[in-house]
């Protein structure tokens, strides 16, 4: 008579047994990348921990975000977490779920496509050029300015024009508390015991409510200005969302929505990408060998002029500095989802209800698929290296069916920016100025990022294919 084979159970995975997770919770709260990376190295690759009321899974390997995010994302939606941001954002693409989001994503995806976007670059190159202006009459070499700040107005001012047609410049000063302020709020919520209502008379709510008010009062105006003039003679992303209907009643979207669409692609489309900026500059200030790489690639390619989006595909350098930024201090620095049935991942066994972090900031530090993996080194970003990596050891713009809608014009924006400034200046940290990750809905620097701006020196053909070479 045969044996019956027993199935196995899916074990528990290792993790820390406090009680509730208030020890590990307040170390989150405290230090979130730090508790983060302790977690992986004294656990592996599956940590469990029960947060308060929820089990909670931090996923690392490679394998298991490709899992999440892509082989079984039906298994897999918007954590409560994204409650939180919701009260930020509203119900807009980046915190929808469901046949909602589809629709929403299906509607706005054209305004994304790579073929529509390239002639954003002159935009881009333009507001770029201004900011450039602004420096040369301030005589920024003298007096060291907030690059966090710098790329935050620059990065406003080209999601404004280029998706919405408008101009936000006079709203940048009030803009820019508002837009921390919320980030700090929402932040705040994700590690209280108790989410306490908007209504609750403390300090702390009050502003974020007046935060969301000055928000909301630019993104209302945005939409009236476009109203009152031709609409159909603009093609943009507002337009589409203006002119958009259901395909089942035929009404157009309702101003709820417009809003909080307008109001998320209008904050998360420059924020990341601004982040990503302001890192790249300090990693190139830490690596004056990568920066002068780039410079010379910048010198042979360009030869002082104005970058465009035909120059792109030559500039293969630059584009390798901001992926290496992006991994070394992703602007996303995690994400989460919540499983919707019970699972199995790697023999564990991730029940119905728990909450799966993934962390872009330790699994683009995973000893197993990145040498040196707190080294800043671009040359990890060649076709060769890329083709021969695991495909979710780097994934700054997420995975799967949610990939980010604005990679292309992130990446777009990002390398025209750093290809036209560098041109003209190379950034100097402040030496007694203190610089802190600060782990908000984004990687920020805390303090900002106080730099002075030396104005480059011309570099010759000759000199750069010299440095190309030898770099």
């Amino acid at each position: 008579m045969a044996t019956q084979t027993k199935p196995v159970t899916p074990r528990t995975p290792p993790g820390p047994r406090d009680f509730l997770g208030l020890r590990t919770l307040r170390a989150l709260k405290r230090d979130p990348l730090g508790t983060l990376q302790a977690l992986q190295r004294a656990y592996g690759d599956v940590v469990y921990s029960f947060l308060v009321n929820a089990p909670t899974f931090l996923l690392s390997h490679p394998d298991h975000v490709g899992y999440v995010l892509q082989a079984n994302h039906r298994n897999y939606r918007r954590s409560r977490n994204s409650d939180k941001l919701r009260r930020a954002l509203g119900n807009g693409l980046l915190t929808n779920d469901g046949a909602s989001w589809l629709k929403q994503r299906r509607l706005m995806q054209p305004a994304f496509h790579r073929k529509r976007i390239v002639r954003f670059g002159e935009t881009m190159t333009n507001e770029t050029q201004k900011l450039l202006a602004e420096w040369q009459a301030e005589a920024p070499h003298v007096k060291p300015l907030d690059i966090s700040s710098e790329m935050m107005c620059l990065t406003l001012a080209i999601v404004s024009r280029t998706m919405f047609g408008a101009t936000v410049v006079q709203d940048a000063e009030a803009l820019g508390p508002a837009i921390t302020e919320l980030q700090e709020e929402t932040h705040r919520r994700q590690f209280v015991l108790l989410d306490l209502p908007e209504w609750v008379p403390l300090p702390q709510l009050r502003r974020a409510k007046e935060a969301r008010k000055t928000i909301e009062r630019v993104v209302k105006r945005i939409i009236e200005e476009r109203r009152r003039t031709d609409a159909p003679a603009h093609d943009d992303l507002l337009a589409m969302l203006l002119n958009a209907k259901d395909a089942d009643t035929g009404e157009p979207m309702d101003d709820a929505q417009l809003r909080d669409e307008v109001r998320t692609i209008f904050l998360a489309g420059h924020e990341t990408t601004s982040n990503a900026l302001t890192w790249t500059w300090y990693l190139l200030a830490r690596n004056p060998a990568a920066a002068k790489k780039l410079r010379a690639e910048l010198a042979r390619v360009l030869g002082g002029r104005v970058p465009t989006v035909d120059d792109l595909p030559q500039l293969a350098y630059t584009k390798m500095v901001v992926e290496e930024s992006m991994r070394l201090l992703p602007p996303v620095w995690a994400m989460s989802r919540e499983a919707i049935a019970d699972d199995e991942i790697d023999g564990y066994r991730i029940p119905a209800g728990s909450t799966v972090v993934l962390s872009q900031f330790i699994t683009q530090r995973h000893p197993d698929f990145w040498e040196e993996p707190e080294t800043f080194d671009p040359e990890r970003f060649t076709p060769d290296r890329v083709n021969q990596r695991h495909r979710f050891a780097y994934f700054p713009f997420g995975g799967g069916p949610r990939f980010c809608i604005g990679n292309n014009f992130a990446m777009l924006e990002a390398q025209l920016i750093l290809a036209t400034i560098a041109q003209h200046y190379e950034l100097d940290l402040v030496p007694e100025h203190p610089v802190q990750l600060e782990p908000l809905i984004t990687l920020r620097p805390k303090h900002g990022l106080m730099m002075t701006l030396r104005p480059c020196v011309p570099l010759h053909k000759g000199d750069s294919a010299s440095v190309l070479r030898t770099a």
